[in-house]
């Protein structure tokens, strides 16, 4: 019983401090909230929050395959948490803003590509006019 309210307490401060943009803290209160009560809540609701650490925008640590990683940790390891709904559409929006980001770095490519092709057909219309 001690474990779980330790677990709780922790739990709250590692919400704290997510919203004071304490990404790092965060993580460690989620992780210890873990340690302290792996097999229930507040369990499923650390890993949801080692999640949002990784997937929110101002940390300047976000890696989103970690946060798709921890929300579908969420989903496999405790399938009844009413978390889960909420892991399946960040796992979503996480899929199509990597598709996303990888279209870009394509589409840049392109771009790249097309500005020297225009570079060599100036050129030669230069060496041409000679």
């Amino acid at each position: 019983m001690q474990n779980r309210q330790e677990a709780d307490e922790s739990m709250l401060h590692g919400r704290q401090l997510l919203a004071q943009g304490d990404y790092e803290g965060s993580l460690r209160e989620s992780q210890r909230t873990l340690s302290l009560h792996p097999d229930s809540a507040p369990a499923d609701e650390a890993v949801f929050n080692m999640g949002l650490v990784y997937a929110h925008a101002g940390n300047p640590k976000k890696d989103y395959r970690k946060a798709m990683g921890f929300f579908r940790k969420l989903i496999s390891e405790y399938p009844k948490s009413p978390l889960v709904e909420q892991a399946k559409a960040w796992v979503g929006v996480l899929q199509m803003t990597e598709k996303l980001s990888q279209t870009n770095e394509k589409l840049n490519q392109m771009l790249d590509q097309s500005k020297q092709v225009d570079i060599e057909i100036e050129e030669r219309k230069r060496g041409k006019e000679r």
